[in-house]
């Protein structure tokens, strides 16, 4: 009944050829939808007199209706709100839940403890710390380094653009034609592409593997030891230690094996302890 007078309502009846929505229909924000949806129910419940009711509002026939009540406290309620997560070490930097630390002030002096994790589904932001052995409310926790605000709405920017490209490409790949037939036989698919576009789509593919870019023998492993016996598949691949009090060469080391002296290297400098420059 509400939802039905708000502008945009998507189950309207729309007859013909009219439009989803007039271009010229304003939305509601969310504060005014708030705004709105409360003043209603405290219509509905103090001045609207429905038929079943006998020309009494709902709030009438609540206060009339004798039935006993009890007020539960709301930190009781509350309770009923939370799923459990199982124990936790408590330790020096909290406790941690689903691969995130969370802290509270409460914890001082506490680590080394067992807890108990409950949490209020979707909201992640804070989760309610029991001790393990007694059950005794412990105190709240709150996650460890959240993102800032800029952070956040970049990142939901960068996923609802990730979404509109795979749902882009997941249309592109169902949107498959075939040709007519009279009689049976294989189907025939419709839709010619060019060897540029073919590569440029195959190349886009294989870009988003990570592991397709792996470079397993850019630089070759060190020889093992002399006295194992290594096979000769094995030997073929690896480079081979110089002579000890040999200078390194760049031909010996290869162009990929190239690195630049950093501040705490020196071009030259064995750092490995096996003789191994790098």
């Amino acid at each position: 009944m509400f939802l039905a007078a708000l502008p945009g309502y998507a189950r309207q009846p729309r007859p013909g050829k009219r439009s989803s929505r007039p271009k010229d229909e304003v939305l509601l924000g969310f504060e005014d939808f708030t705004a709105r949806l409360l003043a209603w129910t405290a219509w509905w419940n103090t001045e609207h007199r429905p038929t079943p009711l006998r020309d009494r509002t709902p709030l009438q026939t609540w206060q009339d209706d004798p039935t006993p009540l009890r007020d539960v406290p709301a930190t009781d309620l509350w309770t009923f709100t939370l799923e459990d997560a199982g124990t936790r070490m408590l330790t020096t930097r909290g406790v941690r839940f689903r691969k995130r630390d969370y802290v509270g002030a409460w914890m001082t002096g506490q680590a080394g403890i067992q807890v108990r994790v409950r949490f209020m589904p979707h909201h992640d932001h804070r989760i309610e710390v029991y001790h393990a052995a007694t059950g005794r409310y412990l105190g709240a926790a709150d996650l460890a380094d959240q993102a800032t605000a800029e952070q956040i709405s970049a990142v939901r920017r960068a996923r609802a653009a990730r979404a509109r490209r795979l749902k882009k490409d997941l249309e592109a790949s169902q949107r498959e034609r075939y040709a007519a037939a009279t009689q049976p036989e294989t189907p025939r698919r419709l839709g010619a592409l060019t060897t540029a576009q073919a590569e440029a789509e195959l190349t886009q593919a294989t870009d988003t593997d990570l592991s397709d870019l792996a470079l397993l023998d850019l630089i070759p492993p060190a020889a093992p030891p002399a006295e194992w016996r290594t096979p000769p598949s094995l030997a073929a691949r690896t480079r081979q230690a110089p002579p000890p009090d040999t200078p390194v060469t760049h031909d010996q080391l290869g162009p990929e094996a190239t690195r630049e002296p950093g501040p705490d290297t020196a071009a030259g400098s064995d750092t490995s302890g096996e003789g191994d420059p790098w």
